[in-house]
Parts: C-alpha cells; sequence; structure tokens
C-alpha cells in the first residue's frame, strides 16, 4: 500500500448489502452473518483478560478510585429528593444533583440528576470481574439495594430525561445480575420498568421532538431511540421470562427517521446530535444479533462507512456534538470556530462498542482498525476524572488561524492561531464522568474474540488471555511496546497440545507485515484484515509479528487536501505548535523518532516537535498542519 495514502480511504470501503435467508437465532450471539454463515464472535469474560499495559490500568485505578470514594448517601441523593425522602450526606452537585427549580438558560448544575448512577454501577460490576475485587461488586449490589427503595414513577415524572435514565439503571442492574452475583437485580429491573413506563413515549422519539407537552426545549434532549440496545441484552440474559423486554426494544427502534433510510444507503446523519445517535446504530447491531433483523445490520453498517466519511483523523467525530451532511464542508470549518471537536468519553464509547458488534458479526479487520485508532488518539489522552466531578469532556481539534483567509503562505503579521489544548470541562459530573469508567472496563474486552477453533487477537495491548479449547486450557501471553516499536510476542502455555487457528490482525496500514513462529518464517496472508495462523500449538511456542510503521499523510477530507494530519501507526502526531505549520508532503514521510514518544519534522519555520495525544499533558498542539509541495 501507498504510505501516502489516506488511511480513512482504506477504512470507508463500501455500504454492502446483505441478503439471504430468514437467520435463525437462540438468544444473545447466537445469530449468524449471512455473508458468511458464521456466528458471531464470541466475547470474552472480563476476567479471562490480565492487561499489563500502564496506561489503561493507570485509567482503569482512576475511575476505580474516584467512584469508590463518593458516599451512598451521596450517590442516593436525588433519587431520594425527588421521591420526598430523607437525604443525608453530601450533595456532589454538578449535573449529577436535583433541582426542583432548574432552568436550563440559566444553570448548569441539575441538568441531569441521577443520569450516571447506572454506569457507575455497571462500571462497578465490570471494574469487580476485572480485578477480583469483591468490594467493587458487594458496592454495586449495595447501590442497587438502596436504590430499590426509591423506585417510583414520581422520580421519572421530574426528571427530564426519563429514557436516559431508565436506560442507564437497566445497563448497571443488568451488569450487577450477571457479573456482581445480584440475584435481585433482574427483580429491580422489573420494578423500575413498570415505574417508568407511565412517563416514556412509548416509541423512538427523535431528539428536539416535544412529546411532553408544556416543558421547554430541554425536554426534548431524552434520547429514547438508544434504548433498544440494553433491552435487547437484558432480554437475551433472561431467556424467554425477556420477551416483554424484547417487545420493548422493537418498539423503541428508531426506524422511520434513521434505520430504514439507512438500510437504504441514504445518509441521513447531517444535523443529528452525534453521540446519541452512534450510540442508537448498537440498538441496530442488537437487533440483529437478537432479533434477527438484517436490515438493522445494513444500516448500521451503512452508517458506520458514512460515519467514517466525517471522521477526524483521530477516528473522532461530531465537533460541537453535531453529526454533518456530506458536502457541507462543517468539519472542516470546525476547525477554526470551535475547540468542541469529539465529545471524548462518551463518543469513544459508543463508538468502540459499534465496532466490537461489527467485528464480531462481520469478521472483518477494518473495524478493529477504528476502534485501535478512537482508543490511541481520544479516551486513552483523557485526563483523569477527579473527585470533585471535573471531567475530560471534549478532545480539541481547533488548528486553523483566525484570519478569515486561508492562504498557505507564510507571513510574519499572520495571525496567530488559537491552538488546541486538553482542558476539563466547566461541567461537574457530566455525561462523560458516566461513560469513561464504562469504556475503560471495557478495554479488557475489546482484544481478544473467540469461537470453537480459533482465538482473534484485535489490540495488541500487553496482556494474558486464558480459555479452554476442548480439552486443553491455554493462556497466551501477548508482549511487546506497541505502538512505540513495531514488534508483538505471542507466547503460548497449553496443558496438553491442542491445534487451533490465531487469527491476527493486520491493520491497513502496517503494509509488508511478517510473522514467524518459533524463529521460522510463517506466512501472512491477511483476508478481510486478518491473517491466520493454524496449527498444534504447544507450551514454549512463540508468535513474533512485526508490523512496520512508516510515516503518511491523511487529509481532512478531499476539499481541502492541504489540511493533514501525521500518522505513524494506529496513531496521530501531534504538532507541538501554536502557529500554523506549513511543511511538504517529502518533510511529513521523512518524518523520524527524536525521543521516547516523540518524533521530528522539518517545517518552514524550523524544526517541529510531535507526539502522541497520550504524550500531550498540558502542551498546546495542532492536530492538522498545512502540507504543500
Amino acid at each position: 500500500m501507498n504510505s501516502e495514502i489516506s488511511r480513512r480511504d482504506v477504512l470507508r470501503g463500501g455500504a454492502a448489502v446483505i441478503t439471504g435467508g430468514a437467520l435463525q437465532r437462540m438468544g444473545f450471539a447466537a445469530g449468524v452473518d449471512a455473508a458468511r454463515g458464521a456466528r458471531p464472535l464470541e466475547e470474552v469474560s472480563y476476567d479471562q483478560v490480565r492487561l499489563k499495559s500502564p496506561l489503561h490500568l493507570a485509567q482503569l485505578e482512576n475511575v476505580r478510585s474516584v467512584l469508590m470514594g463518593l458516599s451512598d448517601d451521596s450517590l442516593l441523593m436525588p433519587f431520594r429528593k425527588m421521591v420526598g425522602q430523607d437525604t443525608p450526606g453530601d450533595d456532589i452537585g454538578g449535573w449529577y444533583q436535583y433541582r426542583a427549580n432548574y432552568d436550563y438558560r440559566k444553570d448548569d448544575a441539575g441538568l441531569a440528576p441521577s443520569a450516571t448512577f447506572g454506569q457507575w454501577v455497571s462500571a462497578l460490576s465490570r471494574m469487580g470481574a476485572i480485578t477480583g475485587d469483591r468490594s467493587l461488586g458487594e458496592r454495586a449490589v449495595r447501590l442497587n439495594r438502596l436504590y430499590a427503595q426509591t423506585i417510583s414513577t414520581e422520580y421519572f415524572a421530574k426528571n427530564r430525561f426519563p429514557a436516559y435514565c431508565f436506560d442507564k439503571l437497566a445497563c448497571g442492574l443488568m451488569d450487577a445480575h450477571r457479573l456482581a452475583g445480584d440475584n435481585d437485580a433482574l427483580e429491580i429491573l422489573e420494578r423500575t420498568r413498570k415505574a417508568a413506563l407511565p412517563e416514556l413515549p412509548g416509541r423512538a422519539v427523535d431528539r428536539e421532538v416535544v412529546w411532553r407537552q408544556g416543558k421547554d426545549i430541554s425536554w426534548t434532549w431524552d434520547e429514547s431511540y438508544t434504548l433498544p440496545e440494553n433491552l435487547y441484552l437484558v432480554s437475551a440474559q433472561m431467556g424467554v421470562e425477556g420477551s416483554v423486554y424484547r417487545e420493548m426494544a422493537g418498539a423503541y427502534l428508531d426506524d422511520t427517521t434513521y434505520f430504514d433510510p439507512l438500510a437504504r444507503g441514504e445518509n441521513v446523519l447531517g444535523g443529528r446530535h452525534a453521540y446519541s445517535y452512534v450510540n442508537a446504530l448498537c440498538s441496530a447491531m442488537q437487533a440483529y444479533m437478537v432479533g434477527g433483523s438484517e436490515k438493522h445490520l445494513r444500516a448500521a453498517k451503512n452508517a458506520f462507512d458514512m460515519l467514517t466519511s466525517q471522521s477526524f483523523a483521530t477516528g473522532g467525530w461530531g465537533p460541537d456534538e453535531m453529526l454533518q451532511a456530506p458536502g457541507s464542508g462543517k468539519v472542516f470549518a470546525s476547525l477554526a470556530k470551535s475547540h468542541n471537536s469529539f465529545e471524548t468519553p462518551c463518543g469513544a464509547y459508543a463508538h468502540m462498542k459499534l465496532t466490537r458488534y461489527l467485528l464480531r458479526c462481520t469478521r472483518d479487520g477494518r473495524y478493529g482498525d477504528s476502534m485501535e485508532q478512537v482508543m490511541y488518539n481520544t479516551v486513552l489522552g483523557a485526563m483523569p476524572l477527579q473527585p470533585d466531578g471535573r471531567a475530560f469532556y471534549y478532545s480539541d481539534y481547533h488548528s486553523r488561524p483566525k484570519a478569515a483567509a486561508d492562504s498557505l503562505q507564510i507571513s510574519s503579521n499572520q495571525e496567530p492561531i488559537s491552538a488546541a489544548e486538553r482542558v476539563y470541562s466547566n461541567h461537574r459530573w457530566p455525561c462523560c464522568s458516566g461513560t469513561l469508567p464504562q469504556v475503560v472496563a471495557d478495554y479488557w474486552i475489546n482484544g481478544y474474540f473467540r469461537e470453537p477453533g480459533a482465538v482473534w487477537v484485535n489490540l495488541y495491548l500487553p496482556s494474558v488471555l486464558h480459555w479452554t479449547e476442548g480439552e486443553a486450557k491455554v493462556e497466551m501471553e501477548l508482549d511487546g511496546t506497541y505502538p512505540d516499536t513495531p514488534e508483538v510476542r505471542l507466547r503460548m502455555k497449553t496443558s496438553q497440545p491442542i491445534g487451533f487457528s490465531l487469527k491476527l490482525r493486520i491493520p491497513a496500514w502496517a503494509d509488508g507485515a511478517t510473522a514467524q513462529v518459533n524463529g521460522r518464517s510463517a506466512s501472512l496472508k491477511a483476508v478481510a484484515g486478518f491473517a491466520t495462523i493454524r496449527r498444534k500449538w504447544r507450551t514454549g511456542d512463540v508468535v513474533t509479528l512485526v508490523l512496520p510503521m512508516r510515516p503518511r499523510i491523511e487529509v481532512l477530507d478531499q476539499a481541502h487536501p492541504e489540511t493533514a494530519a501525521v500518522m505513524f501507526g494506529p496513531r496521530v502526531l501531534f504538532a507541538l505548535a501554536t502557529d500554523p505549520v506549513v511543511t511538504s508532503r517529502a518533510n511529513v514521510l521523512a518524518v523520524r523518532q527524536a525521543g521516547a514518544s516523540e518524533w521530528r519534522m522539518e517545517a518552514a519555520h524550523g524544526p517541529v516537535n510531535l507526539v502522541p495525544f497520550t504524550s500531550v499533558g498540558d502542551r498546546k498542539y495542532l492536530t492538522y498542519i498545512q502540507v504543500v509541495g
């Protein structure tokens, strides 16, 4: 592959149409990919993976510490206030608090009382499964018991986001049941569902559409169209007893205005709220995986291609939380107008779920490429969640001069650029404080997938995976410092010799990838982004994979070919500069490493240092530079 070809072009692909006969379903993950006649790949469980990456572990410890530091009474306070119960403890404030007289035109604190509670219960349950720390799961169960004492329709009646909050509560209760051993969680969920029903619209209602009369516009920001994902998952968890949740999921599929046109290949993303409508695509995937609807798989695949075509080089999307119409030029314009480029933890959570589902169903490595791109260039570089509720909300890609002219000529009196920087949100306990703990926990299940006779390696994170293959117990250790270096090693330990296929994702940018088994060259032919090594494995076998990394250029879009990002492997290299950086194509392709996680590039005004997002720190930076010649 030519190193100058935009990776976006490789990822975009075509909007394939799935055809075939009726799909048979037997609950979650029992569907088939109509194109391949295979069941979706299985997720590994949280406790099957031991992650060793310092960056990932640091994020897990950060969110664990913050969530465990919040008191039970503080977390229950908005529920108790809204149903008229006593409220001991301290109010943590921010979006999480309840204010009966909240006015969105004047107030920030009080926007979404209790909205992140279910997400935090979910995260505690997931982290408990990951770490084996029983106190995390016990905390989740205890919080559910306390919440159960407040269940009332009154809570949903006073809530401007009843569907959003019900969705998060359902997720938390479901995860507590399956991961923390909460035997009462599903009964609590059913009580919650019955309490919520009178205050839900009964169908998918698009954002900004009035369905509660006599309320201000902030009451139209609810997200009923995201409900089906967790409802389908709950129904699969419950089996035959979950039929009411499956029926409810079907009622909230946003078909008429969203999934139906997407399935036909019509791009209806423009003007929609970015995070929630991308998150809704996860509902489409569950409509396929649990409900058997090929139409919804087609809609999700088409939408992913449409989303990729308007994404930044980081994989992020939705400047100012809005998706854009094709050809509008608004993504380019946002570089000069906005510092709110990508709603990072929320957007990454939705994106990584969607790509996980798509990869499992299609076995196409481009979805793994996209997941990896978003992980390294957005959420893995998020600033730590703080105990007072300060959270990293937006990634900032502001990188064009304030001057109206977009001249590429260097001028000593050119107006200075307003560079990008990592900053905390002005909001305390915003939505991203709920999704960050969830996306961080999901690092543990995004790296590997399984099917009988094969293990699929998606992310090359230092880790240990253990599983049972036939009658053999297998442990595979992934070692290396990827993506700082191109070499990855996988060491096998088996209770007895056992044959299975090792499926290795070969990123689209890794031209010339090679592999060795026990020091001998192995054939590495990638099909749909995965290469297969099939053999009888024994303890001590070592696979060495080399994924060559070269600098390459990714333009923002074809209308602005001079506005480009510098890519190296899966990562964007951000220029540590505040003035416009103008350089040549040859200089970009000659970027050289100058130290640990630092590169250097020649430019018109002299050498420029570049770093990955995880190394930016508190320095100002540019995502996009001007490439000429």
